[in-house]
């Protein structure tokens, strides 16, 4: 048994008979009344996110998990097939699942936590950032860029990424995926 004090960004935990992973949390100590720690939870079933408020030292069932690297292979419609890096075993899993799958291409190296209890996989963590094509926006106007006035640019997974108007048709980009938003262009 963990307590509050364990509470770290992507730590798995049983809570209400499911599996969660917490995405964020914030430790309060206000001026009256008992120590708090608001989370934010993601289902790592079914993908639904909660907020929740334990009270400081409230004991919580931790789930151990170990991580391996998997290779993304192919989608077919929402179960994503995933191949282990070290003995080329394969799993699938569903969208849910993923945080941000529209942002993942094909041979792409990720994470997977895998529960140790029954060796089922958990969840996926894409790395901190991707490069992707842009394969379709409006054209770029030289000199529009004193503002920060964005566009909208379809890159070659599919996804839709906010960019910025110098960006063009065929310009590679870096995408941070955490929040699926534009970082920098990137000049080859």
């Amino acid at each position: 048994m963990a307590s509050t004090s364990d509470i770290r960004n992507g730590l798995c935990i049983r809570y209400n008979h499911d599996i969660f992973k917490i995405i964020e949390f914030l430790h309060v100590k206000p001026g009256k009344g008992p120590a708090f720690v608001r989370t934010k939870m993601k289902s790592v079933t079914n993908g639904k996110v909660i907020d929740n408020t334990f009270s400081a030292g409230h004991k919580i069932e931790e789930v151990r998990v170990e991580t391996h690297k998997f290779q993304y292979l192919y989608n077919d419609g929402d179960t994503f097939h995933f191949m282990n890096t070290a003995d080329y075993s394969q799993i699938e899993l569903q969208k849910a699942a993923l945080d941000n799958p529209d942002l993942m291409k094909e041979g792409e190296v990720v994470t997977v936590l895998i529960n140790t209890e029954d060796n089922s996989p958990l969840s996926v963590d894409l790395p901190a950032s991707v490069v992707l094509e842009v394969i379709s926006t409006e054209p770029g106007i030289k000199g529009n860029t004193a503002t920060n006035a964005t566009k909208p640019a379809t890159v070659e997974t599919g996804a839709t990424v906010m960019v910025p108007l110098f960006i063009n048709e065929g310009d590679k980009i870096k995408v941070e995926t955490a929040k699926g938003s534009y970082k920098e262009r990137i000049k080859e």
